[in-house]
């Protein structure tokens, strides 16, 4: 019986089989416009699947429509969600329900490496969580990502380029300035994020950083460790029959 993961974001689904003994195997991606996925978008997956295991942020419609996709080949269909606690992480929102399942995962799957992680994940939006070497989650924060700064700023002021240019530290053209200023925003939120976690973790925490943004920031962040993968390492971790001990 094969099983499947499946990770839909905001503007990518990513998706992987995941074998018997826990290990994702090659991962594949698909774009989407938020509505509907191109004609073939399934073409990688085979003809029948046993379980198929699924996080979504996307719109109920897009996620309808994959789980549409789904229903002809598979049987049976897990959908993820966020729960307080899970497999001795502890989330620490109030309302644990309102914590993307993306941004749960993620710190499942960082928990699962040990240690206590900055998690940053670089999609649509900038987000920053700090889970401690015990499993607890300390909160975190949501931002618009680079690339979403200067879509924002665009939309407002079309004689500024959506994308382009090169990090400075001081800029002397605009296009410079711009990739700058939106890449050192996020990196002036991460250095204070960091401050804050070695703060609460009486330690320097590491960042742990994944979504399809997040080459942007690496070359800037040489210590950081890079886990393109990780909201699908986390449902791994929840599709395990022991998943919640």
């Amino acid at each position: 019986m094969s099983r499947w993961l499946f990770d839909l974001g905001n503007s990518r689904l990513k998706f992987a089989p995941l074998d018997d003994a826990g290990r994702i195997g090659r991962v594949q991606a698909v774009a989407h416009d938020a509505r509907a996925f191109a004609p073939g978008w399934d073409d990688a997956l085979p003809a029948r699947i046993g379980e198929a295991h699924v996080a979504s942020v996307a719109a109920p419609e897009l996620r309808v429509a994959l789980l549409d996709g789904l229903a002809r080949r598979c049987g049976r269909i897990e959908l993820a969600a966020t729960q307080a606690r899970w497999a001795g992480l502890r989330i620490a929102y109030t309302e644990p329900a309102r914590l993307g399942v993306d941004r749960f995962l993620a710190l499942l799957a960082a928990h699962a490496r040990g240690g206590p992680w900055l998690v940053v994940g670089v999609g649509t939006a900038l987000t920053v969580d700090l889970v401690d070497g015990d499993g607890r989650h300390h909160g975190g924060r949501i931002a618009p990502s680079p690339a979403l700064m200067r879509q924002a700023l665009h939309a407002r002021a079309a004689q500024l380029p959506a994308a382009g240019g090169r990090y400075r530290e001081f800029a002397a053209g605009t296009d410079d300035a711009l990739e700058s200023g939106c890449t050192g925003a996020a990196l002036g939120l991460l250095a204070r994020s960091q401050a804050g976690a070695q703060e609460a973790c009486g330690a320097a925490v590491p960042l742990l950083l994944h979504g399809g943004g997040a080459g942007a920031l690496l070359a800037h962040l040489p210590q950081a460790v890079h886990a393109p993968a990780l909201v699908l390492e986390g449902l791994a971790r929840w599709a395990r029959p022991d998943a919640s001990a």
